[in-house]
């Protein structure tokens, strides 16, 4: 199977990665830095090239560049019946298909930035059009880099945009948190760092182990009167879950908001 990549960024290269590990992918990235196919012929031991040769209903070609960029990038493509993966936010299945001269055998992806260590979560949305066979290709492409939902409705794109898209952000976010209290209370930087780097790989790695609602693992460590219970007190009176839960919306809404700004 050939694969071809039409933008060769960190999104695109975190997942040939994958691919080229798992091994059984023809893979070219066509990209027009020439110092970027260079590293990713070194780096991955596959094909880059300037231009995309056409394509036949065989390839799989995955559409991985800026999506105000896209209908340009598009224009000239010869598909003849190829599987596409889109990885843009914003252009919608029907829109791609414009682009594409009515072609409507089109898979989108949501993927997030730990693709690039193997440990990405992916949300895929497959319209009607596209079959049990395309899908299962595209699920196997990107579980090489982590793991994978389906969504029943193409909206569920935005949505997973603001979970797991954006969400390795609050992640960081909160770390930063918790590394400058850290150092507020005396501690130095690099201590903090590991302190709260140290807490986040512990947590994650339990709540993964144990199996156990999230809301049940903290009551398990937090006492009633005791130290945990003061901090956790202080973030409900502040409402950090609902604040958490706008700053959600907030991206999808930005998400549905690009979405309309793209359309054409």
């Amino acid at each position: 199977m050939r694969v071809f990549f039409l933008g060769g960024g960190n999104m695109a290269t975190a997942i040939v990665s994958g691919m080229s590990q798992a091994g059984g992918y023809d893979i070219e990235v066509i990209d027009r830095n020439q110092n970027k196919r260079q590293y990713l012929i070194d780096t991955y031991q596959v094909r880059a090239n300037e231009a995309l040769p056409e394509l036949n209903a065989d390839d799989v070609l995955v559409l991985a560049v800026k999506p105000q960029d896209m209908q340009v990038a598009t224009a000239n493509i010869r598909i003849n019946g190829a599987l596409i993966l889109s990885l843009a936010a914003g252009l919608t299945t029907s829109i791609l298909s414009k682009f594409l001269h009515g072609h409507q055998r089109i898979i989108r992806i949501m993927p997030n930035t730990p693709c690039q260590i193997g440990l990405g979560i992916s949300g895929l949305f497959a319209p009607a059009t596209v079959d049990g066979k395309d899908k299962a290709i595209a699920e196997k492409i990107m579980l090489t880099s982590g793991s994978v939902v389906w969504l029943d409705e193409e909206s569920g794109i935005n949505r997973i945009a603001g979970i797991s898209g954006s969400g390795p952000a609050y992640v960081f976010y909160f770390l930063n948190a918790l590394q400058q209290a850290a150092i507020q209370q005396g501690f130095s930087a690099q201590e903090a760092h590991q302190l709260s780097l140290g807490t986040f790989k512990g947590a994650v790695a339990l709540a993964e182990k144990s199996g156990l609602e999230f809301n049940q693992l903290q009551k398990n460590v937090t006492s009633k009167g005791g130290t945990t219970f003061a901090a956790t007190s202080v973030f409900d009176q502040h409402k950090l879950t609902d604040v958490v839960m706008d700053g959600v919306q907030a991206s999808i809404v930005r998400a549905e908001e690009m979405q309309q700004q793209l359309t054409p």
